[in-house]
C-alpha cells in the first residue's frame, strides 16, 4: 500500500493527503506539457513548410501522424496498466514524449520531424488514460468533481494554449523552439515523477491477444486517417478504402472484445458501455471534442487565410478563451461537488451554441472582436461542460473498469477531434469551390467558414438534448485501496 493510500484512509473525506497531492500535481503537469504539443505546431506548419521544401499536405502529416498514432496506441492502454506498475508507465509515457521532442528538436528532414512527432504521440497517448485511472484510484468520490476539474483545464487549455505558445515562439525564434524549450520541462517531470508516483496496482500478466492489437490499429487507425483525407483533392480511392478498412477492422475489434470479455481477457472491454450513464456521457463528450478540436484547427486558419492576421496576433486571440477554461476548470469542479452535472452543463452548451451563432456570421470585414468574444464564449461553455462528463463517465464505472473505460474516453477524443476536424475542413472547402467565380479568395473562404460553423452548430444541439439525460451517478465504492500487492 502507498503512503497516498495509508493516508486517504486517516484523512478526512473532504481533504486529500499531501502525498496525493503532490501525485497528482505531477501528472498534471506531466498531462499538460504533452498534450499542449498535439496542436502547438498548427501555427508552425507554414515555416515547416518552408524550411524544410514541403507541400501543405505533407505538412499536415504532422498533424494527422500524431492523431492517427493517439488512435492506435490508446486501446492498447487498458492492458498496459494491467500489465506494469504504474511507475513504470508513467516512465514509459514521460520518456517516449522527451525522446519523440528531442528527436523533433534535432530533425533537419521532414522524415525525421514526422518520426519525433509520432514518439512524442505515443507517450501521450499513455498519459491521459494514466491520469484519469490514478484519479478514481486515489481521490474519493466527494473529492472528484473538482479534481476533475482541474483535469478538464489539462485537456481542454493545452489545446487551446498550443497555438498561442507557438505563435509567441515563432515571433522572435526558430519553429524547432517548439520542442527545444519543452524538452527540459518534460525532463523535469519524469525524474520528478520516478521518485514520487506510487505503484498503485497489483501488475497481472494478462496476455495480448494477437488479433485484436492490428484490428485496433486498422480499425481507429483506419477512420482517423480516412477522416483526414475528407476534403483532400488528391485523395481519390484512398479515402474510401481507408473507411472501409477502418469500419470492417472497427466491426472485428468489437466483436473480438465480445467474445474475450467471457473471460475478462479483452484488450478494451466493452462493458463500460453497458452502464448507461457512461454511454451517454461519452457521446456528448465525443460531439464537444468534434466541436473543440474542429475550432482549433479552423480558427487560425481562418485568421490567417481570410483576415492575413501574423501568427502571433493569432495565439494572442486564442489565449482569454483558454485562460478562462484554465481558471474555470477547479471551479467547475467545486459547482459539480455542489448542485451536480445538469445546472453547469445546460447553461454551457447553450454558450456554445451562442458562439455558433456568432461564428457563423463571418464575413471579411468582420471586426476581431466578435471573434474574441466568440471564442470565449465557447471556452467558457465547454468548461463548464468537460468537468461534468469526465467525472460521471468513469465515476459511473466501477471501479476494476476504471482503466479501460479511461482508455476508451481517450480514444473517442480523438476519432472524434479528427472527425471534427474533417468536418470542418470538408464543408469549408466544399462551400469556397462553389462559389461564383470572381468572388475572391477571402470571401470564399469566409463563406465556406460560415457554412461550416453553421452546421457544426446545427449538430451541437444533439449534444444539447443529451445533456438533458445525465445525472450525478450514485457514488461507486472506492477502489480496495488496501488491496494486496498495491505498494
Amino acid at each position: 500500500m502507498t503512503a497516498a493510500q495509508e493516508d486517504l484512509q486517516t484523512s478526512p473525506a473532504d481533504q486529500l493527503p499531501p502525498h496525493a497531492v503532490q501525485v497528482l500535481a505531477v501528472l498534471l503537469v506531466g498531462a499538460f506539457v504533452v498534450i499542449l504539443n498535439e496542436t502547438a505546431l498548427n501555427v508552425a506548419l507554414s515555416r515547416i513548410m518552408t524550411d524544410l521544401s514541403i507541400d501543405e499536405r505533407t505538412a499536415q502529416w504532422l498533424t494527422t501522424g500524431f492523431m492517427l498514432t493517439m488512435a492506435v496506441v490508446i486501446p492498447i492502454t487498458g492492458w498496459v496498466m494491467e500489465r506494469w506498475p504504474t511507475r513504470t508507465v508513467f516512465a514509459l509515457a514521460m520518456s517516449l514524449f522527451s525522446i519523440g521532442t528531442l528527436v523533433a528538436a534535432l530533425s533537419w528532414t521532414f522524415p525525421s520531424l514526422l518520426a519525433g512527432r509520432l514518439v512524442q504521440a505515443s507517450g501521450t497517448a499513455i498519459m491521459m488514460p494514466l491520469l484519469m485511472t490514478t484519479v478514481m484510484e486515489l481521490v474519493p468520490p466527494s473529492r472528484r468533481g473538482r479534481i476533475m476539474g482541474t483535469i478538464s483545464l489539462v485537456i481542454s487549455a493545452a489545446p487551446a494554449i498550443g497555438p498561442t505558445m507557438s505563435g509567441i515562439i515563432l515571433q522572435y525564434l526558430p519553429w524547432r523552439f517548439v520542442f527545444v524549450l519543452v524538452l527540459p520541462i518534460a525532463l523535469t517531470v519524469l525524474l520528478i515523477g520516478w521518485r514520487r508516483v506510487p505503484n498503485l496496482n497489483e501488475p497481472v500478466k494478462v496476455k495480448l491477444d494477437a488479433l485484436s492489437v492490428p484490428l485496433a490499429a486498422f480499425g481507429f487507425g483506419g477512420l482517423v486517417y480516412g477522416l483526414s483525407l475528407v476534403g483532400s483533392p488528391t485523395a481519390g480511392a484512398m479515402l474510401e478504402v481507408s473507411l472501409a478498412v477502418g469500419a470492417v477492422s472497427l466491426a472485428l475489434f468489437v466483436w473480438r472484445q465480445l467474445v474475450l470479455q467471457r473471460t475478462d481477457s479483452a484488450l478494451l472491454d466493452l462493458r463500460t458501455f453497458s452502464h448507461p450513464i457512461f454511454a451517454t456521457a461519452v457521446g456528448v463528450m465525443a460531439i464537444a471534442m468534434a466541436v473543440l478540436f474542429g475550432t482549433i484547427i479552423a480558427l487560425p486558419l481562418i485568421l490567417q487565410t481570410v483576415m492575413h492576421a501574423e501568427p502571433l496576433s493569432v495565439g494572442l486571440l486564442l489565449l482569454p478563451g483558454a485562460l478562462l477554461t484554465g481558471l474555470l476548470g477547479p471551479v467547475v469542479g467545486r459547482l459539480y461537488d455542489m448542485v451536480g452535472p445538469r445546472w453547469l452543463m445546460v447553461p454551457g452548451s447553450l454558450a456554445v451554441l451562442a458562439s455558433f451563432a456568432l461564428l457563423s456570421q463571418l464575413a471579411v470585414t468582420t471586426p476581431t472582436w466578435q471573434l474574441l468574444v466568440a471564442h470565449i464564449l465557447m471556452s467558457v461553455g465547454l468548461a463548464f461542460m468537460f468537468t461534468p462528463l469526465f467525472t460521471i463517465s468513469l465515476g459511473s464505472l466501477p471501479p476494476h473498469l476504471y482503466g479501460h473505460g479511461s482508455a476508451m474516453v481517450g480514444t473517442v477524443q480523438q476519432v472524434a477531434g479528427a472527425a471534427g476536424t474533417a468536418l470542418f475542413v470538408t464543408v469549408m472547402s466544399t462551400v469556397s469551390s462553389r462559389q461564383p467565380a470572381g468572388t475572391g479568395a477571402e470571401k470564399a473562404m469566409a463563406a465556406g467558414a460560415r457554412t461550416a460553423f453553421l452546421t457544426v452548430g446545427l449538430i451541437w444541439l444533439l449534444g444539447i438534448a443529451a445533456t438533458l439525460f445525465l445525472r450525478k451517478p450514485e457514488d461507486q465504492p472506492d477502489a480496495p485501496h488496501g488491496a494486496p500487492g498495491v505498494h
